[in-house]
Protein backbone atom coordinates (compact mmCIF):
# COMPACT_ATOMS: atom_id res chain seq x y z
CA UNK A 1 0.00 0.00 0.00
CA UNK A 2 1.11 3.55 -0.79
CA UNK A 3 0.78 6.60 1.44
CA UNK A 4 0.84 9.95 -0.32
CA UNK A 5 1.15 13.66 0.39
CA UNK A 6 -0.57 16.22 -1.84
CA UNK A 7 1.47 19.43 -2.22
CA UNK A 8 -0.70 22.39 -3.16
CA UNK A 9 -4.43 22.52 -2.43
CA UNK A 10 -5.47 24.43 -5.53
CA UNK A 11 -8.48 23.80 -7.72
CA UNK A 12 -7.23 20.69 -9.53
CA UNK A 13 -5.64 19.10 -6.47
CA UNK A 14 -9.05 18.24 -5.04
CA UNK A 15 -10.10 15.86 -7.77
CA UNK A 16 -6.74 14.15 -7.85
CA UNK A 17 -6.73 13.85 -4.07
CA UNK A 18 -10.05 12.02 -4.27
CA UNK A 19 -8.79 9.65 -6.98
CA UNK A 20 -5.68 8.87 -4.97
CA UNK A 21 -7.71 8.41 -1.80
CA UNK A 22 -10.08 5.81 -3.26
CA UNK A 23 -7.42 3.88 -5.21
CA UNK A 24 -7.26 0.34 -3.80
CA UNK A 25 -3.46 0.51 -3.43
CA UNK A 26 -3.43 3.81 -1.51
CA UNK A 27 -4.09 3.75 2.21
CA UNK A 28 -3.56 7.37 3.27
CA UNK A 29 -3.58 10.84 1.70
CA UNK A 30 -2.49 14.01 3.49
CA UNK A 31 -2.06 17.52 2.13
CA UNK A 32 -0.01 20.66 2.60
CA UNK A 33 -0.34 24.17 1.19
CA UNK A 34 1.30 27.54 1.77
CA UNK A 35 -2.16 28.66 2.91
CA UNK A 36 -3.00 26.27 5.74
CA UNK A 37 -6.70 27.07 5.52
CA UNK A 38 -6.80 25.71 1.97
CA UNK A 39 -5.19 22.48 3.10
CA UNK A 40 -7.67 22.11 5.96
CA UNK A 41 -10.58 22.84 3.62
CA UNK A 42 -9.42 20.16 1.16
CA UNK A 43 -9.04 17.61 3.98
CA UNK A 44 -12.57 18.35 5.14
CA UNK A 45 -14.17 18.40 1.70
CA UNK A 46 -12.55 15.24 0.33
CA UNK A 47 -12.29 13.21 3.52
CA UNK A 48 -8.48 13.05 3.52
CA UNK A 49 -6.27 11.91 6.38
CA UNK A 50 -4.86 15.18 7.64
CA UNK A 51 -2.90 18.31 6.86
CA UNK A 52 0.82 19.02 7.30
CA UNK A 53 2.27 22.44 8.02
CA UNK A 54 4.80 22.67 5.16
CA UNK A 55 6.45 20.88 2.26
CA UNK A 56 9.58 20.38 4.37
CA UNK A 57 7.52 18.92 7.20
CA UNK A 58 5.81 16.58 4.75
CA UNK A 59 9.16 15.26 3.54
CA UNK A 60 10.07 14.40 7.12
CA UNK A 61 7.01 12.17 7.52
CA UNK A 62 6.66 8.53 6.55
CA UNK A 63 4.62 9.06 3.38
CA UNK A 64 5.92 7.01 0.47
CA UNK A 65 5.17 9.54 -2.27
CA UNK A 66 4.25 13.14 -2.96
CA UNK A 67 2.06 14.60 -5.69
CA UNK A 68 2.96 18.17 -6.66
CA UNK A 69 0.20 20.58 -7.70
CA UNK A 70 2.13 23.79 -7.11
CA UNK A 71 2.75 26.74 -9.43
CA UNK A 72 4.10 25.56 -12.78
CA UNK A 73 7.50 27.27 -12.48
CA UNK A 74 8.22 25.67 -9.06
CA UNK A 75 8.19 22.00 -10.01
CA UNK A 76 11.83 21.32 -10.88
CA UNK A 77 13.49 22.10 -7.52
CA UNK A 78 10.60 20.62 -5.50
CA UNK A 79 10.80 17.34 -7.41
CA UNK A 80 14.53 16.99 -6.76
CA UNK A 81 14.09 17.86 -3.08
CA UNK A 82 11.39 15.19 -2.72
CA UNK A 83 13.35 12.50 -4.58
CA UNK A 84 16.44 13.19 -2.50
CA UNK A 85 14.27 12.86 0.61
CA UNK A 86 13.34 9.35 -0.50
CA UNK A 87 9.86 10.02 -1.89
CA UNK A 88 8.36 8.86 -5.16
CA UNK A 89 7.05 11.86 -7.09
CA UNK A 90 4.03 12.62 -9.23
CA UNK A 91 4.34 16.12 -10.71
CA UNK A 92 1.82 18.27 -12.53
CA UNK A 93 3.09 19.75 -15.77
CA UNK A 94 5.50 21.04 -16.82
CA UNK A 95 8.48 19.00 -15.66
CA UNK A 96 10.59 22.14 -15.11
CA UNK A 97 11.40 25.48 -16.74
CA UNK A 98 15.15 25.09 -17.38
CA UNK A 99 17.42 22.44 -18.86
CA UNK A 100 19.54 22.17 -15.71
CA UNK A 101 16.39 21.51 -13.64
CA UNK A 102 15.43 18.69 -16.00
CA UNK A 103 18.95 17.24 -15.80
CA UNK A 104 18.81 17.34 -12.00
CA UNK A 105 15.53 15.39 -11.96
CA UNK A 106 16.89 12.72 -14.29
CA UNK A 107 20.05 12.40 -12.19
CA UNK A 108 17.99 12.06 -9.02
CA UNK A 109 15.73 9.38 -10.54
CA UNK A 110 18.70 7.46 -11.91
CA UNK A 111 20.58 7.58 -8.61
CA UNK A 112 17.68 6.88 -6.24
CA UNK A 113 15.69 4.41 -8.33
CA UNK A 114 12.51 6.15 -7.20
CA UNK A 115 9.45 6.65 -9.38
CA UNK A 116 8.98 9.98 -11.13
CA UNK A 117 5.97 10.62 -13.33
CA UNK A 118 4.82 13.82 -15.01
CA UNK A 119 1.04 14.08 -15.12
CA UNK A 120 0.66 14.85 -18.82
CA UNK A 121 -3.00 14.58 -19.78
CA UNK A 122 -2.41 14.51 -23.54
CA UNK A 123 -0.75 11.09 -23.39
CA UNK A 124 -4.22 9.76 -22.51
CA UNK A 125 -6.17 12.16 -24.75
CA UNK A 126 -8.57 10.07 -26.88
CA UNK A 127 -6.98 11.42 -30.08
CA UNK A 128 -3.51 10.41 -28.87
CA UNK A 129 -4.71 6.96 -27.81
CA UNK A 130 -6.37 6.50 -31.21
CA UNK A 131 -3.32 7.70 -33.14
CA UNK A 132 -0.95 5.60 -31.01
CA UNK A 133 -2.95 2.47 -31.86
CA UNK A 134 -2.96 3.36 -35.55
CA UNK A 135 0.79 4.02 -35.49
CA UNK A 136 1.46 0.72 -33.73
CA UNK A 137 -0.56 -1.05 -36.42
CA UNK A 138 1.42 0.70 -39.15
CA UNK A 139 -1.78 2.20 -40.56
CA UNK A 140 -0.24 5.65 -41.08
CA UNK A 141 2.72 4.35 -43.03
CA UNK A 142 5.55 6.73 -42.22
CA UNK A 143 4.33 9.70 -40.17
CA UNK A 144 6.33 12.57 -41.64
CA UNK A 145 4.38 15.54 -40.22
CA UNK A 146 2.30 16.10 -37.10
CA UNK A 147 0.73 19.04 -35.28
CA UNK A 148 -0.19 19.70 -31.69
CA UNK A 149 -2.14 22.78 -30.63
CA UNK A 150 -2.88 23.91 -27.09
CA UNK A 151 -5.56 26.50 -27.77
CA UNK A 152 -6.54 27.81 -24.33
CA UNK A 153 -7.61 31.44 -24.33
CA UNK A 154 -6.88 33.47 -21.22
CA UNK A 155 -10.53 34.53 -21.06
CA UNK A 156 -11.64 30.90 -20.76
CA UNK A 157 -10.41 29.99 -17.31
CA UNK A 158 -6.82 31.20 -17.10
CA UNK A 159 -7.61 34.62 -15.66
CA UNK A 160 -9.57 32.93 -12.89
CA UNK A 161 -6.86 30.35 -12.27
CA UNK A 162 -4.07 32.91 -11.99
CA UNK A 163 -6.16 35.18 -9.78
CA UNK A 164 -6.91 32.24 -7.48
CA UNK A 165 -3.28 31.19 -7.18
CA UNK A 166 -1.50 34.53 -7.50
CA UNK A 167 -3.40 36.85 -5.21
CA UNK A 168 -3.11 40.60 -5.66
CA UNK A 169 0.10 40.20 -7.67
CA UNK A 170 -1.38 37.68 -10.12
CA UNK A 171 -0.53 39.58 -13.32
CA UNK A 172 3.19 39.02 -12.72
CA UNK A 173 2.76 35.26 -13.18
CA UNK A 174 -0.15 35.24 -15.65
CA UNK A 175 2.47 36.24 -18.25
CA UNK A 176 4.01 32.75 -18.06
CA UNK A 177 5.65 32.06 -21.47
CA UNK A 178 3.37 29.87 -23.60
CA UNK A 179 6.25 27.67 -24.82
CA UNK A 180 7.23 26.95 -21.21
CA UNK A 181 3.92 25.06 -20.98
CA UNK A 182 4.24 22.87 -24.10
CA UNK A 183 3.41 19.42 -22.84
CA UNK A 184 -0.33 19.42 -23.64
CA UNK A 185 0.60 19.88 -27.32
CA UNK A 186 3.94 18.08 -27.66
CA UNK A 187 2.72 15.21 -25.47
CA UNK A 188 -0.11 14.42 -27.87
CA UNK A 189 2.26 14.23 -30.83
CA UNK A 190 5.18 12.34 -29.27
CA UNK A 191 2.77 10.28 -27.18
CA UNK A 192 1.45 8.79 -30.41
CA UNK A 193 4.44 8.54 -32.74
CA UNK A 194 8.02 7.54 -31.92
CA UNK A 195 10.75 10.17 -32.04
CA UNK A 196 11.99 13.33 -30.36
CA UNK A 197 12.83 16.89 -31.33
CA UNK A 198 16.36 17.73 -32.48
CA UNK A 199 15.99 21.34 -33.62
CA UNK A 200 13.45 24.17 -33.56
CA UNK A 201 12.60 27.55 -35.02
CA UNK A 202 9.89 29.47 -33.17
CA UNK A 203 8.06 32.76 -33.68
CA UNK A 204 6.42 34.50 -30.74
CA UNK A 205 3.45 36.86 -31.09
CA UNK A 206 3.71 39.86 -28.77
CA UNK A 207 0.51 40.68 -26.91
CA UNK A 208 -1.35 43.91 -27.62
CA UNK A 209 -4.38 43.84 -25.29
CA UNK A 210 -2.73 46.23 -22.85
CA UNK A 211 -4.31 44.91 -19.64
CA UNK A 212 -1.04 44.32 -17.81
CA UNK A 213 -0.91 40.60 -18.66
CA UNK A 214 1.93 39.64 -21.01
CA UNK A 215 3.49 43.01 -20.23
CA UNK A 216 7.28 42.74 -20.01
CA UNK A 217 7.40 45.52 -17.41
CA UNK A 218 5.01 43.57 -15.16
CA UNK A 219 5.97 40.00 -15.98
CA UNK A 220 8.00 37.94 -13.52
CA UNK A 221 9.40 36.19 -16.60
CA UNK A 222 10.07 39.27 -18.74
CA UNK A 223 7.62 37.82 -21.26
CA UNK A 224 5.26 39.56 -23.66
CA UNK A 225 4.46 36.61 -25.97
CA UNK A 226 0.85 35.48 -25.62
CA UNK A 227 1.02 33.10 -28.61
CA UNK A 228 3.89 31.14 -30.14
CA UNK A 229 4.33 28.77 -33.08
CA UNK A 230 7.28 26.40 -33.35
CA UNK A 231 8.51 24.13 -36.14
CA UNK A 232 10.56 21.17 -34.92
CA UNK A 233 12.75 18.73 -36.79
CA UNK A 234 12.43 15.21 -35.37
CA UNK A 235 15.20 12.65 -35.07
CA UNK A 236 13.46 10.41 -37.63
CA UNK A 237 13.50 13.14 -40.27
CA UNK A 238 9.89 14.11 -39.70
CA UNK A 239 8.42 17.49 -38.78
CA UNK A 240 6.35 18.57 -35.76
CA UNK A 241 4.54 21.88 -35.60
CA UNK A 242 3.44 23.10 -32.17
CA UNK A 243 1.11 26.00 -31.34
CA UNK A 244 0.75 27.44 -27.84
CA UNK A 245 -2.03 30.04 -27.86
CA UNK A 246 -3.38 32.19 -25.02
CA UNK A 247 -5.21 34.80 -27.11
CA UNK A 248 -7.32 32.82 -29.55
CA UNK A 249 -10.91 32.72 -30.70
CA UNK A 250 -11.44 29.03 -30.10
CA UNK A 251 -13.81 27.10 -27.76
CA UNK A 252 -11.16 25.63 -25.51
CA UNK A 253 -13.85 24.46 -23.07
CA UNK A 254 -14.89 22.05 -25.85
CA UNK A 255 -11.37 21.00 -26.87
CA UNK A 256 -8.23 22.67 -25.53
CA UNK A 257 -5.71 20.28 -27.13
CA UNK A 258 -6.07 19.14 -30.74
CA UNK A 259 -3.88 17.08 -33.04
CA UNK A 260 -3.14 16.19 -36.67
CA UNK A 261 -0.90 13.40 -37.99
CA UNK A 262 0.01 12.93 -41.67
CA UNK A 263 1.50 9.67 -42.90
CA UNK A 264 2.41 8.28 -46.28
CA UNK A 265 -0.63 5.96 -46.20
CA UNK A 266 -3.20 7.70 -43.99
CA UNK A 267 -3.84 10.75 -41.83
CA UNK A 268 -5.89 11.90 -38.84
CA UNK A 269 -7.24 15.40 -38.18
CA UNK A 270 -9.22 17.11 -35.42
CA UNK A 271 -11.34 20.23 -35.19
CA UNK A 272 -13.27 21.39 -32.13
CA UNK A 273 -16.18 18.99 -32.63
CA UNK A 274 -15.08 16.51 -35.27
CA UNK A 275 -12.28 13.94 -35.76
CA UNK A 276 -11.51 12.33 -39.11
CA UNK A 277 -9.44 9.33 -40.23
CA UNK A 278 -8.44 9.57 -43.89
CA UNK A 279 -6.59 7.41 -46.38
CA UNK A 280 -5.99 7.78 -50.12
CA UNK A 281 -9.53 6.68 -50.95
CA UNK A 282 -11.91 7.64 -48.17
CA UNK A 283 -12.73 9.72 -45.10
CA UNK A 284 -14.07 8.09 -41.92
CA UNK A 285 -15.70 10.13 -39.17
CA UNK A 286 -14.31 8.74 -35.89
CA UNK A 287 -15.71 11.49 -33.66
CA UNK A 288 -17.94 9.12 -31.69
CA UNK A 289 -15.00 6.89 -30.75
CA UNK A 290 -13.10 9.86 -29.32
CA UNK A 291 -15.91 11.72 -27.54
CA UNK A 292 -16.10 11.79 -23.76
CA UNK A 293 -19.45 12.45 -22.11
CA UNK A 294 -19.87 14.55 -18.94
CA UNK A 295 -19.98 12.40 -15.83
CA UNK A 296 -22.02 14.98 -13.92
CA UNK A 297 -23.84 18.28 -14.57
CA UNK A 298 -21.68 21.40 -14.57
CA UNK A 299 -23.86 22.84 -11.79
CA UNK A 300 -23.36 19.83 -9.50
CA UNK A 301 -22.87 21.05 -5.90
CA UNK A 302 -19.56 19.19 -5.61
CA UNK A 303 -18.11 21.66 -8.15
CA UNK A 304 -19.02 24.72 -6.09
CA UNK A 305 -15.35 25.40 -5.28
CA UNK A 306 -14.35 25.40 -8.97
CA UNK A 307 -14.56 28.53 -11.12
CA UNK A 308 -17.35 28.08 -13.75
CA UNK A 309 -14.85 28.64 -16.57
CA UNK A 310 -12.86 25.59 -15.43
CA UNK A 311 -15.61 23.08 -14.72
CA UNK A 312 -15.59 21.41 -18.15
CA UNK A 313 -12.12 20.05 -17.40
CA UNK A 314 -13.34 18.35 -14.21
CA UNK A 315 -16.31 16.29 -15.32
CA UNK A 316 -15.43 14.21 -18.38
CA UNK A 317 -15.91 10.47 -18.37
CA UNK A 318 -14.17 8.19 -20.85
CA UNK A 319 -14.24 7.82 -24.62
CA UNK A 320 -14.91 4.46 -26.31
CA UNK A 321 -11.26 4.35 -27.38
CA UNK A 322 -10.13 4.26 -23.74
CA UNK A 323 -9.31 0.92 -22.13
CA UNK A 324 -11.41 1.38 -19.00
CA UNK A 325 -11.22 -2.30 -18.08
CA UNK A 326 -7.64 -1.80 -16.89
CA UNK A 327 -8.75 0.78 -14.28
CA UNK A 328 -9.69 0.00 -10.67
CA UNK A 329 -13.38 -0.83 -10.46
CA UNK A 330 -13.96 1.98 -7.98
CA UNK A 331 -13.18 4.50 -10.73
CA UNK A 332 -16.04 3.33 -12.93
CA UNK A 333 -18.62 6.13 -12.93
CA UNK A 334 -16.42 8.62 -11.07
CA UNK A 335 -15.65 11.96 -12.75
CA UNK A 336 -12.36 12.01 -14.57
CA UNK A 337 -11.14 15.15 -16.35
CA UNK A 338 -9.21 16.48 -19.34
CA UNK A 339 -10.99 14.15 -21.77
CA UNK A 340 -10.85 11.14 -19.48
CA UNK A 341 -7.18 11.29 -18.54
CA UNK A 342 -7.23 11.74 -14.78
CA UNK A 343 -8.11 8.15 -13.87
CA UNK A 344 -5.26 6.81 -16.01
CA UNK A 345 -2.77 9.34 -14.63
CA UNK A 346 -3.39 8.34 -11.02
CA UNK A 347 -3.54 4.61 -11.71
CA UNK A 348 -0.34 4.59 -13.78
CA UNK A 349 1.57 6.40 -11.03
CA UNK A 350 0.33 4.13 -8.26
CA UNK A 351 0.99 1.03 -10.37
CA UNK A 352 4.55 2.19 -11.10
CA UNK A 353 5.25 2.76 -7.39
CA UNK A 354 3.72 -0.54 -6.29
CA UNK A 355 5.21 -2.65 -9.08
CA UNK A 356 8.58 -0.88 -9.34
CA UNK A 357 8.11 -0.17 -13.04
CA UNK A 358 8.66 2.93 -15.15
CA UNK A 359 5.44 4.87 -15.81
CA UNK A 360 4.63 5.85 -19.41
CA UNK A 361 5.56 9.52 -18.90
CA UNK A 362 8.71 8.88 -16.88
CA UNK A 363 11.53 11.39 -16.43
CA UNK A 364 13.11 10.72 -19.84
CA UNK A 365 9.80 10.96 -21.69
CA UNK A 366 8.83 14.05 -19.68
CA UNK A 367 12.09 15.70 -20.73
CA UNK A 368 11.20 15.12 -24.39
CA UNK A 369 7.79 16.73 -23.82
CA UNK A 370 9.18 19.72 -21.90
CA UNK A 371 12.67 20.72 -23.04
CA UNK A 372 11.69 21.37 -26.68
CA UNK A 373 9.37 24.14 -25.51
CA UNK A 374 12.07 25.73 -23.37
CA UNK A 375 14.39 25.85 -26.38
CA UNK A 376 11.52 27.07 -28.61
CA UNK A 377 10.95 30.07 -26.33
CA UNK A 378 14.66 30.84 -26.54
CA UNK A 379 14.39 30.69 -30.34
CA UNK A 380 11.46 33.11 -30.30
CA UNK A 381 13.49 35.55 -28.20
CA UNK A 382 16.18 35.32 -30.90
CA UNK A 383 13.81 36.12 -33.74
CA UNK A 384 13.14 32.54 -34.76
CA UNK A 385 16.75 31.39 -34.98
CA UNK A 386 16.98 27.64 -35.49
CA UNK A 387 18.39 26.06 -32.35
CA UNK A 388 19.44 22.55 -31.38
CA UNK A 389 17.19 20.72 -28.91
CA UNK A 390 19.30 18.61 -26.50
CA UNK A 391 18.10 15.11 -25.63
CA UNK A 392 18.64 13.03 -22.50
CA UNK A 393 18.11 9.73 -24.31
CA UNK A 394 15.75 6.84 -23.73
CA UNK A 395 14.77 5.66 -20.30
CA UNK A 396 17.00 2.86 -18.98
CA UNK A 397 15.67 -0.67 -19.10
CA UNK A 398 15.59 -0.70 -15.30
CA UNK A 399 16.54 1.51 -12.38
CA UNK A 400 18.32 0.56 -9.15
CA UNK A 401 16.14 -0.70 -6.32
CA UNK A 402 15.26 2.27 -4.09
CA UNK A 403 17.01 2.30 -0.75
CA UNK A 404 14.70 2.00 2.23
CA UNK A 405 15.05 4.28 5.22
CA UNK A 406 13.17 4.95 8.41
CA UNK A 407 11.07 8.13 8.51
CA UNK A 408 12.58 10.97 10.50
CA UNK A 409 9.30 12.03 12.03
CA UNK A 410 5.76 10.81 12.50
CA UNK A 411 2.85 12.11 10.48
CA UNK A 412 1.52 15.46 11.61
CA UNK A 413 -2.20 15.61 10.89
CA UNK A 414 -4.91 18.18 11.05
CA UNK A 415 -8.53 17.80 12.02
CA UNK A 416 -11.14 16.54 9.56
Amino acid sequence: MVSLGIVGAGQFAGQFATLFKVHPDVDRVVVTDLLRERADELVEREGLDGAVDSFEALLETDVDAVALFTQRWTHGPLVVQALRAGKHVYSAVPMAIAEDEIAAIIDAVRETGLTYMMGETSYYNPATVFARKKADEGAFGRVFYAEGDYVHDMDLGFYAAYQYSGGADWKRTASYPPMHYPTHSIGGVLGAIPGHAVSVSCIGVRDDRGDGVFDREVSQFGNDFSNASALFELDNGGVMRINEMRRVGYPSHIRESRFRYFGTEASFEQLATISLWQDKEDVTDVTADLTTLPSMPLDDPSLAHVAPELREAFVSGHAPVHDVDRLPEVYHGMPSGHEGSHHFLVDDFVRAVVDGTLPPVNAWVAARYTLPGIVAHRSALQGGERLTVPDFGDAPAELPTPATSEPTATMATGSH
